[in-house]
């Protein structure tokens, strides 16, 4: 079934849930994807990210709801006759084929006419700036060059929607860093939708439009990068992504205000789980706080400040990180731009501000429950992905 009303390069999936014998991978999620969309799947090993993109791929078919891409209900049609094509982490290149043979191989598998494999060829290699190295064999390859030429050899098929499986996780920093502008400028440039799995919040942050947040196979939070930083959904997302000082509490009657061991606790707005008299917890930003040497009689008129000592200096390239010691055993991180950071040191009291648009207040016992989760997912990380399409 085709629905006219859904353009080409759109995916749709509604109520889609996935089970492996009594295990449920994906539970019940509804995604619309965008035409021309970067659009990531961020989350720990085990959150269903590669399953979905899995059935997204043919690779899997779900246990129930619908799948359409570019209006076409593609449930039950096998992988070869979807118009996506996937890139996985391992690039699968034929070693004993040169680059050229490796890209031409899905259209002469087609039975594609010669002479346009070699100008298709020729135009996917020049996508991924590789044509001078088409006689070459992949063993004659970086690392790098060779994810170039599995982006080619799945771009040739000229696919609505390109589907990309922790493509990037085994190249060094450097490299992944710079594949992944690379990735981006080829994606604007094609207007292709590209559905990018990975485990690395750094890379779904700098390349996407939206970020998928997947926890337990649904999705957390859906948004653009800057909401899923600035306002978290949830306790999850807020841990999640970047980093957090978490500081409990208990809320009063006003709703914005958490009363906690080191002081009153002023958010913007607050949860909307919470209530008068519940165990709570905030979350702020390293980067939201800042710190200034303390005197006996040093004020602010910052809307939150708690007076700490300082038990940690770190530089991190732009930035120096304070580590404030505040009181029964609980401590803040703050992140400051070097220009604008104040030489501290071990020792030194201070006092740490913020604005009540930093805090996000959330009941303690989900920022309990996905602080554990996130302490599970970092002790076991994703394992490589092995899975090949040609």
């Amino acid at each position: 079934m085709t629905s006219a009303s859904e353009p080409e390069g759109s995916v749709v999936l509604e109520g889609v849930t996935k089970k492996f014998g009594g295990a449920i991978a994906v539970d019940n999620i509804s995604l619309h994807v965008r035409p021309g969309e970067f659009l990531s799947l961020l989350g720990p090993s085990g959150c269903g990210k590669t399953t979905t993109l899995r059935m997204l791929a043919g690779f899997e078919e779900p246990t129930s709801g619908s799948i359409r891409i570019s209006g076409q209900d593609v449930v039950g049609i096998p992988p070869h006759k979807r118009n996506v094509n996937t890139v996985f982490q391992a690039y699968a290149l034929f070693p004993h084929m040169s680059v050229a043979e490796n890209v031409a191989y899905g259209l002469r598998q087609k039975g594609t006419p010669k002479s346009e494999i070699r100008e298709r060829v020729t135009e996917s290699l020049d996508l991924v700036q590789m044509r001078s190295f088409a006689d070459r064999k992949p063993t004659q390859l970086s690392g790098g060059q060779q994810q170039r030429i599995a982006l080619a050899r799945a771009l040739i098929n000229r696919p609505a929607v390109l589907l990309l499986d922790e493509p990037l996780g085994a190249l060094d920093r450097q490299l992944r860093e710079e594949m992944q502008i690379e990735l981006k400028l080829l994606q604007s440039r094609l207007g292709i939708t590209f559905i990018f799995v990975t485990h690395d919040q750094g890379e779904a942050l700098s390349m996407s439009d939206r970020i998928a947040i997947m926890r337990k196979g649904r999705i957390e939070q859906l948004d653009d990068a800057d909401s899923i930083y600035d306002s978290p959904a949830s306790a999850y997302v807020a841990g999640f992504i970047g980093q957090q000082n978490f500081i409990a509490g208990t809320m009063t009657n006003d709703l914005s205000v958490m009363e906690s061991p080191f002081g009153i606790i002023n958010a913007s707005g607050p949860h909307e789980d919470l209530a008068a008299g519940m165990d709570a917890q905030a979350a702020v930003r390293p980067e939201a706080v800042a710190v200034a040497l303390a005197t006996g009689d040093s004020t602010s008129t910052a809307a939150n400040q708690i007076r700490g000592e300082v038990i940690g200096v770190s530089h991190q390239g732009e930035t120096l990180q304070f580590l404030v010691s505040i009181g029964n055993d609980q401590t803040l991180l703050s992140r400051v731009p070097r220009p604008n950071a104040p030489r501290l040191a071990v020792g030194d009291s201070v006092l740490c501000t913020w604005d009540t648009a930093s805090v996000h207040l959330f009941p303690s016992d989900q920022a309990s429950q996905a602080q554990a989760d996130i302490a599970r997912a970092v002790s076991n990380p994703a394992p490589p992905t092995s899975s090949i399409s040609l």
